[in-house]
């Protein structure tokens, strides 16, 4: 199976979240993918590299599905060409029957390509960890949650919002700071389906403190740690954290539990949208 990755983060804000330590977006999704799907291949489009060629039609019927990682664009900038040319993208995937997988930008994504409605969230920022994810009724029998807590935390970065999720979408799990946090987007002329969370499997402790680094102009503004030095402290006990998750003072401290901290919960979405979404449409799409 090949699978098609789509970072979507212009050159200038990669070259800064590898100058804070971060892995970029589409390294971690590959990552994530080769632990559920250990025979994938894969292309990466660098969607905000105009240079890079836009895949047509025919090249996304050779993909078993195609994967949005997160993305520091707006989605509702309508004049942005490194935007318009990902929604145009997710359109042909769903007229293509191609399965989507997407986190935080994916989901916005997802949701504008099929008509939809996203926003600037008036509450501002949701940054480091969401709590209290609550699984919507329709999402206590929807594959993509099989195997996950009815109340969990998750990663988040954001500062945009879904106000309006499209005909054919299902809501699947709500927050209190931000509604929308994962949903079922069914759209395009071959129904093509669109599975996506506000949340960010992909990131770890470590992966979460050096992007808490590399947004420290933009945190220390907006009030979230007192100055430079509470935001290294927060960074160091995060990154103790991730190399030593025994430490029981840290996990109280810091209140993170496994759902954080243990992966195959933190990332079920995806090993469920492998074998539950992708592998049985492929078998379907191959015969």
């Amino acid at each position: 199976m090949r699978f098609l990755i789509i970072d979507g983060y212009p050159k200038q804000s990669r070259d800064e979240l590898e100058q804070a330590g971060m892995q970029l977006a589409w390294k971690l999704y590959v990552d994530m993918l080769l632990t559920y799907a250990s025979d994938a291949e894969y292309d990466v489009w660098l969607a905000s590299d105009t240079d890079q060629a836009v895949p047509d039609g025919r090249t996304l019927d050779d993909y078993a599905g195609v994967l949005w990682t997160g993305c520091n664009l707006t989605v509702y900038h309508e004049d942005d060409e490194r935007v318009t040319r990902q929604i145009e993208l997710a359109r042909r995937a769903y007229d293509a029957g191609v399965p989507s997988f997407g986190s935080c930008w994916g989901l916005q994504v997802a949701v504008v390509a099929a008509g939809g409605e996203v926003k600037a969230n008036p509450k501002g920022r949701e940054m480091n960890i969401a709590r209290k994810l609550r699984v919507t009724e329709a999402g206590r029998k929807h594959p993509l949650l099989a195997g996950k807590p009815l109340v969990f935390d998750g990663f988040i970065s954001h500062v945009d919002e879904v106000t309006q999720l499209p005909e054919g979408a299902t809501l699947l799990v709500d927050g209190s700071f931000t509604k929308v946090m994962a949903a079922e987007v069914i759209s395009g002329k071959k129904k093509g389906v669109f599975w996506a969370t506000q949340y960010h499997p992909e990131y770890d402790l470590h992966e979460m403190a050096r992007l808490i680094v590399a947004r420290e102009p933009k945190l220390l503004p907006e009030g979230f740690f007192s100055d430079s030095n509470d935001l290294a402290d927060y960074v160091e006990r995060l990154e103790t954290l991730a190399a030593h998750p025994d430490r029981k003072h840290l996990r109280w401290q810091l209140a993170i539990d496994d759902d954080i901290l243990d992966r195959r919960v933190r990332q079920a979405e995806v090993a469920n949208w492998v074998d539950h979404l992708v592998r049985p449409t492929w078998s379907e799409r191959s015969a």
